[in-house]
């Protein structure tokens, strides 16, 4: 399962009556500001089955979300528990739940905050502030064997969406990976104790680079992790997920969007990527459909179950193409780790908005070529349509949105929750600050204050400590 949260939690915001929140609330994805709210999402999907993944696009607020999530799940192994036993459990048996939920549970939560900064801008915390909660996270996850569950995406997938062609997401995603190598072995972490918890996330356009993103990813992953680090095999191995571009999603020609999307899909399957999230054709619009979202998913299943070649693993493995592709892109992206190195690595690179830059400057000629039409695009800039349908069958789209109703039940939901622990609040506030303000572990303190506080009021608290983000000018 994906799980996408609305604007007001990406910001780590509680839902509110003020005109800037209000409207979008529930928009776009849903509206977590509370540990009940956590629960009631997932009621009904066991999170410690086998065959279970959740993953989270959050960064900003990604500790609070992931520690409410971590809190659902174990509750709902403590209540399977009591009914299998017919009885609450003692304090020690509660522990032995929550240790075995931990080590069961599985997932990724995408927390990557140096991205942020360069390409989506989702950051509340200050960058400092951030990378230290990354590094509480996956030292929580080694203290308690966290081990089918990814503590960072990686992600490329949005510089790709913020303009970077495909040389430039893959450097910056790498060397941004890198980056977090250094920090965490900076904090006494062991290489081999937490390269496993970290994923990689990347977009499929249709440039020919795509074809062999996933294939150079592990190439250079493998070399610098085996002969920089010392790490061992599994460590070695990089796992990334791919979702088919949304930008390539137009809303001219909307039925033309499938088509992209399956080409895009197939290019990354036939790369082996480890997982796959195609879009729906209309997310140009509105939040998908279910019937847009069956078509989407069908485009995996046809090309899974019915395409033959994809049936053979690697399909097109030692083609001219490929292997020449490959060494072009590889060299392509060495070539941008030095610029990047000549800037003082990516922190030293994103002092002078060098990624920030670099991403506009791509997406600018992107959009020039297809605005002049050298880059074409059947439908949108050439092969357009004669009669203009489109306008009316655009206007007859069912569009996804949260009702006012909606909107308010959500503020309800929120003022009950903290009515009802508004004599614990401010003590257990009290203790994250001092928590953060001593160097203790700040994801550890936030599996508890979760219980009681909201989103917005952790987030305030955490401000008073770790700063609020401001970018560099």
């Amino acid at each position: 399962m994906s799980t996408a949260f609305d604007s007001v939690t990406l910001y780590g915001e509680d839902p509110d009556e003020r005109p800037d929140i209000f409207g979008k609330v529930g928009e776009s994805g849903v509206s977590i500001c509370s540990l009940d709210d956590m629960k009631k999402l997932y009621d009904g999907f066991d999170l410690c089955h086998p065959s279970t993944s959740v993953s989270m696009t959050i960064n900003g607020p990604a500790p609070i979300i992931l520690a409410m999530f971590m809190n659902t799940a174990v509750e709902q192994q403590v209540k399977k528990r009591e009914v299998e036993v017919g009885r609450l459990l003692t304090e020690e048996e509660m522990a032995e739940v929550k240790r075995g939920t931990l080590q069961t549970v599985r997932g990724t939560v995408q927390a990557d905050i140096l991205k942020e900064d360069q390409g989506q801008n989702t950051c509340i915390f200050s960058t400092e502030f951030a990378l230290r909660m990354m590094g509480d996270i996956q030292q929580y996850f080694i203290d308690h064997r966290v081990r089918n569950y990814y503590s960072v995406s990686i992600s490329g997938y949005h510089i790709a969406e913020a303009g970077a062609n495909p040389i430039s997401q893959l450097a910056f995603t790498l060397a941004n990976g890198f980056t977090y190598v250094e920090y965490y072995l900076s904090r006494g972490m062991k290489i081999d104790d937490f390269a496993p918890n970290l994923s990689f996330f990347f977009s499929n356009g249709l440039d020919p680079e795509y074809t062999v993103i996933g294939r150079v990813a592990r190439r250079i992953w493998a070399t610098v992790m085996r002969e920089k680090y010392g790490a061992n095999e599994r460590s070695q191995k990089l796992k990334y997920h791919i979702q088919t571009s949304g930008r390539s999603l137009h809303a001219q020609e909307i039925d033309f969007n499938d088509i992209r999307t399956t080409l895009q899909a197939l290019m990354a399957l036939q790369d082996n990527c480890n997982s796959l999230h195609t879009n729906a054709y209309d997310e140009a619009i509105t939040t998908p459909t279910e019937e847009s979202v069956r078509r989407a998913m069908a485009i995996q299943m046809i090309i899974t179950k019915e395409h033959g070649l994809t049936k053979n693993e690697n399909p097109l493995q030692g083609s001219f193409i490929v292997e020449e592709l490959t060494d072009l892109v590889e060299d392509a992206v060495l070539q941008e780790f030095e610029r990047l190195d000549d800037r003082g690595g990516v922190l030293g690179a994103m002092e002078s908005q060098y990624q920030r830059a670099k991403i506009q400057d791509e997406s600018m000629y992107y959009e020039t070529l297809k605005h002049t039409g050298e880059l074409p695009i059947v439908g949108v800039n050439t092969y357009i349509k004669p009669n203009l349908q489109d306008e009316f069958q655009l206007d007859q789209m069912e569009l996804a949105r949260a009702s006012k109703e909606e909107k308010e039940m959500q503020i309800r939901n929120l003022r009950s929750f903290q009515d009802r622990n508004k004599e614990k609040v401010e003590a257990v506030l009290n203790q994250l600050k001092e928590t953060a303000v001593n160097g203790g572990n700040i994801f550890a303190e936030l599996m508890e204050t979760v219980k009681v506080a909201s989103l917005g009021q952790i987030t305030r608290a955490l401000y008073e400590v770790g700063g609020q983000y401001r970018r560099n000018m």
